[in-house]
């Protein structure tokens, strides 16, 4: 991938009192560079339960690139490709939630658990020019892997 078309990728996700905070973190890790720390934030659930959250931001290119290779091996990777416009909103960020569990297996699929959002980088900043950007740079990642 040449460019890396994102000034930003957040990946969050909760861990719940009843998880193992090390298999949450592993299915984090799923998608992050070796050396990038993940910041944990503690907050409280609806019943008082605890809920902590981990959370990682990737801003430099490598770092970025890391992440979408990941997200490449997604098996419904063509899909995520076809359902652009639905997952950039109208600020040129793009949004997908992955598997938690299948993560902490090292898979990468669609799912639940782990929130993925980048900023797409478009000038002019709009939602159109952030999804042909997208598609072009996520359709590249998918030409490499095949």
């Amino acid at each position: 991938m040449s460019a890396v078309p994102f000034h930003y990728v957040d990946l969050r996700a909760f861990c719940y009192a009843t998880e193992d905070e090390k298999r949450v973190e592993a299915a984090l890790r799923t998608f992050l560079p070796e050396d990038v720390d993940i910041e944990r934030e503690e907050t409280e659930g609806h019943h008082g339960d605890r809920i902590l959250v981990m959370s990682a931001r990737l801003e430099r290119a490598d770092e970025v690139r890391h992440v979408l290779s990941a997200l490449a091996r997604l098996n419904d990777f063509q899909q995520l490709i076809d359902e652009l416009d639905q997952r950039v909103d109208d600020n040129c960020a793009f949004f997908i939630q992955l598997d938690k569990q299948a993560a902490y297996k090292g898979d990468v699929e669609l799912g639940a658990g782990l929130m993925l959002r980048g900023k797409v980088e478009a000038y002019p900043a709009k939602k159109e020019k952030a999804v042909a950007t997208a598609e072009e740079a996520l359709q590249e990642l998918a030409e490499e892997r095949d």
